[in-house]
């Protein structure tokens, strides 16, 4: 084999499998990273309101204190419920993005090894008409 037809074949490789399969692993990496910072975004959120709820039943001297603690409660619960609905909207949408770029992808791909296989049989016709 000659140095062109070993190029060749190395940039078809490169093109068919390796490129796309880079893209690829990037594509999870990033959706892994969003993943990530969501879930420490939404860590942090309810432990700061834990924290906060414990300070306050720190706070209870007496059952006036008693009674305004145990109606916030609803408020904290209502604002946490908001949150973990917001948080699972957004991992959704992640997830909906996430699958409609590997399927464009893949959908590229499948298109771009159907034109390699193409050229490659015509080449491979060429080359056995020239002989």
């Amino acid at each position: 084999m000659s140095n062109e037809t070993v190029s060749q074949i190395q940039k078809q490789f490169d093109s068919t499998f390796a490129a796309p399969a880079r893209n690829f692993v990037d594509s999870v990496v990033d959706h892994f990273e969003q993943l990530v910072n969501l879930q420490f975004g939404a860590a942090k959120a309810y432990a700061d309101a834990s924290v906060k709820q414990a300070r306050a039943a720190l706070d209870v001297k007496d059952p006036s204190d008693l009674n305004a603690y145990i109606a916030n409660q609803q408020k904290v619960v209502q604002e946490l419920g908001e949150r973990m609905k917001g948080d699972a909207e957004k991992v959704v949408s992640l997830n909906q993005a996430f699958a409609q770029k590997t399927q464009k992808a893949a959908e590229e791909n499948v298109a771009n090894v159907s034109k390699a296989t193409q050229e490659s049989a015509k080449s491979t016709a060429k080359a056995a008409q020239a002989k």
